[in-house]
């Protein structure tokens, strides 16, 4: 899709993108693309980097046209949910795009699931088929009689027991898609839903409608500053929605390249020898990966081909830009948004990077600070991320969460979709994290922003992550107490502990430094990466 290139923030105020009656993201970005300029549309990538497969628009036409059929020979059509437990291999590109012609509903999962996460997820949603890899078609068998509307299963790779088997279906069917049999897609219907990541109680669904797919013209344009040319890499698990922003929607919107990297676990020096290796020219990582990069020696490795680097996820630590700027020669620009929504405030290339800002809203979303009652609030303020809502809708925002009316009222009222974070506003426009709604600190009349403590601890060198709670303290309401994974080389003792406290102290206001420290060895995270505040402060 064709977006302009923006010279400046204040362009952003004339940008306006409709949203058409009828839309359909597999016909009208990948079989457009294939009959129109075919090329590069991913590399896939093994997980020692030594098998490297380029394959263009015209081949994934080709098979995502090829399940469908698979699909409606076996009585799929439209509006049917499918659980997707799939890794970055091509076969996950073949089933999304598919499902989407055909007008079926995948429902994305990690494959970190567990048989109890699966089959919360199938009956929550009443899924009525599974397409899994073959590690995970046990994980699915062990639960599927206590899911009474999963009817169809579909196995990847080697042959399973009472499993329709992928390759040998797809391989039988044609690679025409006979549209007259398919039901058109509305913009509004429902295209795929995700499960939030669930950092204070069980997943939500979030249905995300077709016109979705094209609002992530946003993300791609603006945020990823993508072109046809460029090849793009995010680190994103296929079952988290990140991988919608950056792996499905925003790249391809723009007809770039992406790399689909199957890599098990994190190999950091592989991955930074890919990013030459493939040419990789956009690149985008959540913020573990970016600290566990900081930490290596980067004049070791060749990273001039990147031209534009970008975070998600949580916000990014002033120290750790720094650091990969040296790098690269290029700042990293920090985008937010949610499953629920596409990318609502950012640093863009059109402007300078307030290093540890989260950046300015997205064009075409009124994006703002305000209190709980939806009233703009004061530069510097603390206060809650909130989109307004507008006519027309605002632009890839979900509408509700499905079967949860209640979550849904919690967070749309007076005017406002309520994102469930916090943040600062500064007199330029800038947004500032502060934390979830429940993570703010109040100490001694203070409010505390859990993340800036956190950014702090992770300047002193003995500190490889860190999680900042608030505990209860009968003469300050609150007290700062951090719980911190040691960097290699690091023992944990009282005098490192008074260290931290003391760097701490003299690094930002005295009143913030963590009063508790607990050393941990690892902190805990929901499947997406999000630290589980909530799981820290219950052990308190």
């Amino acid at each position: 899709m064709t977006l302009p290139k923006m010279t400046s923030y204040d362009d952003f105020s004339s940008f306006h993108l409709d949203i058409p009656e009828y839309y359909n993201f597999g016909f009208d970005v990948i079989e457009k693309q294939a009959l129109e300029n075919d090329k590069t549309a991913y590399i896939a990538v093994n997980n020692t980097g030594d098998t490297i497969q380029y394959c263009n628009f015209s081949h994934l036409n080709d098979r995502s046209n090829q399940f469908a059929n698979v699909l409606q020979d076996m009585g799929i059509s439209k509006g049917d949910l499918a659980f997707v437990m799939i890794p970055r291999i091509p076969e996950w590109y073949e089933v999304m795009v598919g499902c989407c012609k055909l007008g079926a509903v995948p429902m994305p999962g990690t494959n970190l699931l567990m048989p109890k996460d699966i089959k919360y997820r199938i009956n929550a949603a009443e899924a009525n088929i599974a397409i899994v890899t073959a590690e995970n078609a046990e994980r699915v068998d062990e639960i599927r009689d206590q899911c009474p509307t999963l009817k169809h299963l579909i196995v990847i790779g080697e042959h399973h027991d009472e499993w329709t088997h992928y390759d040998s279906a797809v391989a039988n069917a044609s690679a025409k898609l006979d549209k007259d049999r398919l039901h058109a897609t509305r913009s509004d219907d429902i295209m795929l839903v995700y499960f939030t990541s669930g950092t204070t109680g069980m997943p939500k669904m979030v249905q995300r409608d077709h016109g979705y797919a094209l609002a992530h013209s946003i993300t791609g344009r603006f945020w990823m500053d993508l072109e046809q040319d460029d090849i793009h890499w995010t680190l994103s698990d296929t079952g988290w929605a990140k991988a919608a922003w950056g792996m499905l929607y925003g790249p391809w919107q723009m007809g770039a390249a992406m790399v689909l990297y199957n890599g098990a676990g994190i190999d950091i020096e592989l991955h930074l020898n890919l990013i030459k290796k493939l040419g990789v020219t956009t690149f985008c990582a959540p913020p573990t990966l970016y600290r566990m990069f900081a930490q290596q020696d980067l004049t070791k490795f060749d990273l001039s081909t990147i031209r534009h680097s970008m975070g998600a996820g949580e916000p990014l630590n002033p120290e750790v830009i720094k650091i990969w700027q040296a790098a690269t020669g290029g700042s990293i620009y920090d985008g937010y948004g949610q499953t629920e929504s596409v990318c609502l405030v950012a640093n863009y290339p059109c402007m300078p990077v307030r290093p540890g800002s989260m950046g300015k809203p997205s064009p075409g979303l009124d994006v703002c600070v305000v209190t709980e009652t939806g009233i703009p609030v004061s530069t510097g303020e603390i206060g809650h991320i909130a989109v307004r809502i507008t006519d027309p809708y605002p632009l890839g925002l979900f509408r509700e969460y499905w079967k949860d009316p209640d979550a849904t009222f919690r967070s749309f009222h007076h005017g406002w979709y309520f994102t469930g974070d916090t943040a600062t506003m500064d007199e330029d426009g800038y947004f500032w994290f502060v934390g979830r709604s429940d993570d703010v600190i109040t100490s001694s009349g203070y409010r505390i922003s859990p993340f800036e403590v956190e950014s702090t601890l992770l300047e002193h060198a003995a500190v490889a992550e860190s999680a900042v709670v608030g505990v209860p303290d009968e003469m300050r309401t609150e007290v700062v107490k951090a719980f911190i994974v040691l960097a290699e080389g690091y023992t944990a003792n009282e005098v490192l502990k008074k260290e931290i406290q003391e760097f701490v102290k003299t690094s930002t206001a005295p009143y913030k430094y963590p009063r508790e420290i607990e050393f941990k060895k690892a902190l805990p995270k929901t499947i997406s990466g999000k630290i589980r505040r909530v799981e820290l402060r219950g052990e308190n």
